[in-house]
Parts: C-alpha cells; sequence; structure tokens
C-alpha cells in the first residue's frame, strides 16, 4: 500500500528529527548506549552460599557488536530474528559464555551449570538494536562450608572489547570478603550506568573472595530477564527497553522501514543526514585547530580551504565505508573499535610529519637568510634599517627571512587525510541502520550526505580562516600588527607539530 503526501512528510519529519536528534546530545558520536555504540558490558553476580555458588551474568551488547552477532541468530537468513530463533539462541549463547568464565573453590575448579538464560534485542540508535543476554549458573559445593575458604572467579568473555565490566558478591548463609568489590550493582545489572562513572567505566575482570561460614540468609534467587531451561521466554524484559538513557530509540525505523522512499522522504532524510554531519563537523576533532594554523600560516587560499574540506570529508566517508565493511564481514577477527586508536595514531603521526616539515622550512629559510646578510657583511659596505633592508647607495633589498611558507596540494591533501581518518560512529550508525533494513544503497547515500554536511561547514570555516590569513598578510598596511607577520609561520609550525604530539599521546594511550 502506497502512502500518500501527508504521509510522506510525517515520515520525512520524523527521520529528519530522529536523524537530528542522533547527534543533538553527543556530536562527536551517537550513542543510544551510553558507554558507546561499540561496547560490550559485563555484569557478574556471585551469591555463594553454604551448598552451592550461583551466578548471576549479564552480556549488554552496544549496537555495533549486537548488528554483528543478529547475523548469526538469523539463522534462517530473511533479515531479521525472530522471537524463535532468540529462544533457539539462549541456551547455546550461555553454554559458551559459561565456557570462558572460571571458577574454584580453594584450588579446585568448579563446574558451572546453566540453570537460565534470557536474550533480548533492545531499541538503540538509528533503527539497531543492543542485544541483552542474562545467563544463570549453579556450581554445586561437594561439602557444605563449615569453614574459611577462599573462592576465585574471573570473566575471560569478549577480552579484547571495550566497555564496563561490573562484579558484586554476595553471601546467602556465608559472609564474604571481596577487596575492591561492592555488595550491590551501581548500575543495576546493566540497565542503569552511573554517569559520574561513564568517562572512567569500571573494569573488574576478576574476583578473590574469602568466605566463612554463617551470615543472613537472602530469599531464593529470582531474576526476571531469565527463564528456566526448556520454559518459553517471557516479556519481562521489555521492560528494559527504556531502562538505557542517552538516546533516540526508535525515530528512524519509520524512515528505515518505510515500503515507499518517495521523492520527498528521501530528500529529508538527506537533509538531515547533511545536517548531522554538519552537526559532527562543529564537534570537536577533525584538526580544525591545525586547518585553522595551516591555512593562515601558509597564506592559503579559498580553493585551498574548499580543498582541504574535501580532503577530510572523502577520507572520512570512506573510513566510514570500510568500517561497515569490516563490521559486516570480519568483527569477530579486528573488533572495529579496536581501529580507532590505531587510525588515530596514523592520523596524529601525519600531522607532526607535516608540522615538523613545516618547522623544518622555517629553520632553513631563517639559515639562509643569515648565510646571505653573513655574505653582505664580508663584501659589500652597506647600510641596513631597522625591518632588514640593506642599502648600497640607491639600491636596496631585504635580507629578512620571508614569511611564507610554500602551500603544496600534497601536504594539503595529507592534512585532510589526517583529519578525517577516525570515521564518525554516527555516520556509521546510519549506514549500517539501513544495511539491516535491507537498503544498503540507501545507507551509502545518507553516508555521502553526511560527509558533504561535513564538507559544507569545514569548508565554510576553511574560507573564513583564507580570509583571515589574508588579512594577516595585509598586517604591514595595520601599523604594529606587522611586527607579528615575520611570527605567524613559526606559530603555524609549533601549533601543527604541538596537536600532532597530542593527538600522537592520545592514540597511544588508547591503544596501550
Amino acid at each position: 500500500m502506497r502512502r500518500g503526501p501527508r504521509a510522506a512528510l510525517r515520515v520525512a519529519a520524523v527521520a529528519a528529527f530522529g536523524v537530528l536528534a542522533l547527534g543533538a546530545g553527543l556530536p562527536s558520536h551517537a550513542s543510544a548506549h551510553p558507554l558507546g555504540n561499540f561496547t560490550i558490558n559485563h555484569y557478574a553476580g556471585i551469591r555463594v552460599g553454604r551448598d552451592a555458588i550461583q551466578l548471576d551474568v549479564v552480556i549488554d551488547m552496544a549496537e555495533i557488536p549486537a548488528f554483528s552477532e543478529q547475523r548469526q541468530l538469523d539463522t534462517n537468513g530473511d533479515g531479521t530474528v525472530s522471537p524463535a530463533e532468540l529462544a533457539a539462541a539462549r541456551q547455546p549463547a550461555c553454554t559458551q559464555l559459561g565456557s570462558q568464565l572460571t571458577l574454584s573453590v580453594g584450588s579446585r575448579p568448579m563446574a558451572l551449570q546453566t540453570t537460565a538464560a534470557g536474550m533480548e534485542l533492545l531499541p538503540g540508535a538509528g533503527g539497531l538494536k543492543t542485544l541483552r543476554t542474562v545467563c544463570e549458573y549453579e556450581a554445586p559445593l561437594t561439602a557444605p562450608i563449615s569453614a574459611a575458604v577462599s573462592i576465585a572467579f574471573a570473566d575471560g568473555s569478549y577480552t579484547e572489547r571495550i566497555g564496563w565490566r561490573e562484579i558484586v558478591v554476595t553471601g546467602d548463609g556465608v559472609t564474604v570478603r571481596a577487596a575492591g568489590l561492592s555488595s550491590t550493582s551501581i548500575s543495576q545489572r546493566l540497565t542503569h550506568y552511573p554517569t559520574d562513572l561513564l568517562s572512567q567505566p569500571l573494569d573488574q575482570r576478576s574476583a578473590a573472595i574469602a568466605a566463612t561460614p554463617g551470615g543472613p540468609s537472602l530469599p531464593p534467587l529470582d531474576v526476571a530477564d531469565a527463564q528456566p531451561l526448556g520454559a518459553a521466554p517471557g516479556n519481562a524484559v521489555a521492560s528494559l527497553a527504556g531502562a538505557v538513557p542517552g538516546g533516540v530509540g526508535d525515530q528512524l525505523s519509520s524512515l528505515l522501514e518505510a515500503r515507499d522512499l518517495t521523492p520527498l522522504v528521501l530528500l529529508f532524510s538527506l537533509l538531515a543526514a547533511a545536517g548531522l554531519g554538519a552537526i559532527h563537523a562543529v564537534s570537536p576533532g577533525h584538526g580544525k585547530t591545525v586547518m585553522a594554523a595551516y591555512l593562515v600560516g601558509t597564506r592559503g587560499r579559498a580553493r585551498h580551504a574548499i580543498g582541504l574540506a574535501l580532503a577530510v570529508t572523502v577520507s572520512h566517508t570512506a573510513g566510514v565505508v570500510v568500517l561497515a565493511a569490516l563490521t559486516l564481514g570480519a568483527s569477530d577477527l579486528i573488533p572495529p573499535e579496536r581501529l580507532y586508536p590505531v587510525l588515530g595514531l596514523a592520523s596524529g603521526l601525519t600531522v607532526v610529519g607535516i608540522g615538523a616539515w613545516l618547522l623544518l622550512a622555517r629553520w632553513r629559510d631563517l639559515r639562509r637568510a643569515r648565510t646571505h646578510a653573513h655574505a653582505h657583511d664580508h663584501h659589500h659596505p652597506h647600510e641596513s634599517d631597522h625591518d632588514g633592508v640593506h642599502r648600497h647607495g640607491p639600491i636596496s633589498h631585504s635580507h629578512a627571512p620571508t614569511t611564507e611558507v610554500k602551500l603544496t596540494w600534497r601536504s594539503l591533501l595529507a592534512l585532510g587525510l589526517a583529519g578525517g581518518l577516525v570515521p564518525s560512529a554516527s555516520a556509521l550508525i546510519l549506514l549500517l541502520g539501513a544495511v539491516a533494513a535491507g537498503r544498503p544503497a540507501f545507507g551509502l547515500a545518507l553516508a555521502i550526505a553526511f560527509g558533504v554536511g561535513m564538507a559544507v561547514v569545514l569548508g565554510g570555516i576553511g574560507l573564513a580562516l583564507a580570509s583571515a590569513g589574508r588579512l594577516i598578510e595585509r598586517a604591514p598596511s595595520l601599523g604594529r600588527l606587522a611586527r607579528f607577520a615575520p611570527v605567524v609561520p613559526w606559530a603555524t609550525a609549533v601549533i601543527v607539530l604541538g596537536a600532532g604530539l597530542l593527538l600522537t599521546g592520545q592514540a597511544l594511550v588508547t591503544q596501550l
């Protein structure tokens, strides 16, 4: 059934709102998940009883890893994961997860028995889903705890993936002590992440527990979002959909799932994607400070500013496409989020190289000027003004170092590549959301529109900077400002080099 003009307009308006809302809160990266779209987050609740140890383990996958996981869950290949497919996957998923968990009492390893499991897809950013897997395990003790005993636990799952890792320890008729661990979950089992810890999330991967007999008894463990094996999965976890803060939910679903992409819907969606790209362009990143210093210091013109903006946009769009292809085809081998520090390192080193080249060029110019002046001192009697102009009778020329650093398209393209090398998660979400809806070409169009929005804003910034460069170039007509003109190229080199070192350091810290 085809939509009428009003219905199409409503869909387009919702699409525009959804895409812009995607970047309004955190313009540097889209995030329905408060810890980021690439994270895999862990919770392990350890309950030590007199006769058994119970584990309540939750894995919360954000949009990107959940997208990759859904391709494996879709066993019939129809492009969607049905409730039946989720129900069939929950026990094997918990069995696989259990093989990566280790629990020992004293020096004896304990076997984990899966008692209940749950799996649910929840709304995320850009029409994508997050995936929540809940696994309940039990390890019966060979004898009740009657004396002090040591217990060790370690979570070895998804060790290479970034995310929140929390371990909680409680005693049921047993007194437990575990250094650095709490008896209550500050994330409420990965449903409400504390905002004051998002910049430095918990990273608890193991627990050393001392247990002694005696202590208050707890009520039986009843986990609402996991069902006993063999039982039909319930809908208890549906209430968790609104528990993850910071996202836009399914605002884009009406666009991505619309049967007809009318010209009006297509136009509005492309404009909205371009608007999101514009928002992203004014967010921190893309080396705008470096661009400013470079264009001013090298006396860049309008064509250079536009070329630099286009280079940033092309490299950024290409990065988004490559990262999407990696997410679709090789996320198990190379987690996409692990590429970000590598790309950041490459970007930083490129900027360092450009800054070093600028500094070396300035130093060579200075040495040439001094050598030339020294040669004149020995061979030509002359008079010198305070501005470096040497006079030989009626003939005069300047020995002052030039204030111009030659701008080359090669260095300009290298700087543009460095500025756009790290792709935006917002653009990636748009592309993957469309792929998930069975419209990869539409997703590619959205990613390109996102890049065009970036180009318009970065080009405008570049044009303003080029105009500022022309103003500085005319500094001799501005009186006292003229004395600062020779300093500008040196400042350019120092700023570019310093920014490159900062970017490189940040990438190294993230990678290590």
